[in-house]
């Protein structure tokens, strides 16, 4: 599962509006928004919630929002209520991420009107056991890890992994977020992933690395929004599980169309390159050497005549390896893409696709 950050700090514009679409239809399901609501501005954040809220009901997209009981308070929950809980669903509020204020007991009785998420950081044993004891609905907790905003303060990877283990056996759903590649948020604008390794790098890349190596369930874009081409390589991956590479011709190379396309990553993976399953059993032409150089991490290469029964074969370079007279370099994956390589599994589709303008 997917979802995407929206901050009511900036103006709900149509641009924005179309953004949250396109999002939706990408396949993103959920929203991240925060109602800590700052006093000079309390009126202006809550024309926004409800604005937002009912584009949320438009595109039919879960809203989960970060609170406080003061921010309850501010958007006519003073009390915990059946009534008051109603209340903010109408708002299109699904879901409150709740932390310090809330005791177990409230957000045991909370998880019976709303989703409820909380803080994955500080959730212990004794608050399983006291929600146990306060009949909360466990079915509809999910732990969510922080964004960190400032550089050198996201988590360790394997701090992560083991904090996500026992989360997973004690039977929660588990969210995290990555950074985005475009509009990012300040004061800082230093992106806002869970994981420290992750600040600045692929959001897809990021994000397939939480769902596979650690035990991530939902994953945020933290940042306010991401790129058009990113939209189109998550779009590809939640679709049908494709990862999408950008390409770009080395040297004006002939053989640039050839290789474009789709493709199936072996079964029997190579250590050192991504193998195109099916390539060098089309009808090629004539292949001749070209651009027989150096192949470095990202290359996408052809091997030519020399290779003899090889040619036609397509690979991606993952490790660099050295210039072979046999094999040409026909296209260089874009740097911004580089870290899809280590996603793509034995049998994962791929595709090869001219760089977007």
């Amino acid at each position: 599962m997917f979802g995407l950050s929206v901050f009511l700090g900036d103006e709900l514009t149509q641009e924005r509006k179309k953004y949250l679409k396109q999002m939706k239809e990408a396949g993103f399901t959920k929203v991240f928004t925060s109602l800590h609501i700052p006093e000079e501005n309390a009126d202006q954040y809550l024309e926004r919630l409800a604005e937002l809220g009912s584009v949320m009901k438009e595109l039919e997209m879960e809203l989960v929002a970060d609170v406080s009981k003061g921010a309850l308070a501010k958007i006519g929950v003073s009390n915990l209520s059946v009534d008051g809980l109603k209340r903010l669903k109408e708002k299109g509020v699904n879901g409150l991420r709740v932390d310090y204020g809330f005791s177990n007991q409230e957000i045991a009785f909370m998880s019976h009107e709303l989703n409820i998420v909380l803080n994955a950081s500080t959730i212990t044993q004794n608050d399983i056991e006291e929600l146990n004891h306060y009949g909360a609905s466990f079915s509809r907790m999910v732990a969510m890890h922080n964004y960190y905003p400032r550089p050198e303060t996201g988590l360790a990877k394997t701090v992560f992994q083991q904090k996500n283990q026992w989360l997973a056996e004690t039977g929660f759903t588990v969210s995290a977020f990555v950074p985005g590649d475009k509009q990012l948020r300040g004061p800082l604008y230093q992106h806002l992933p869970t994981l420290e390794d992750h600040r600045g790098i692929h959001p897809l890349a990021a994000a397939i690395e939480l769902v596979k190596d650690c035990m991530v369930d939902e994953v945020y874009i933290g940042d306010p929004e991401i790129t058009e081409t990113t939209i189109y390589q998550f779009q590809r991956y939640i679709s049908d599980s494709t990862i999408v590479y950008f390409v770009e011709s080395v040297n004006q190379s002939p053989y640039f169309e050839t290789v474009l396309g789709t493709h199936q990553n072996r079964w029997d993976p190579a250590k050192d390159v991504l193998r195109s399953a099916d390539a060098r059993f089309r009808d090629f032409p004539q292949i001749n050497p070209h651009a027989t150089i150096e192949r470095v991490r990202g290359s996408v290469t052809i091997d030519n005549q020399n290779y003899q029964r090889y040619m036609g074969e397509i690979q991606v370079v993952v490790h660099d390896l050295p210039k072979d007279e046999k094999v040409n370099v026909a296209a260089h994956i874009r740097a911004e893409d580089l870290p899809l390589l280590d996603w793509c599994f034995a049998g994962g589709e791929f595709e090869l696709k001219e760089q977007m303008i």
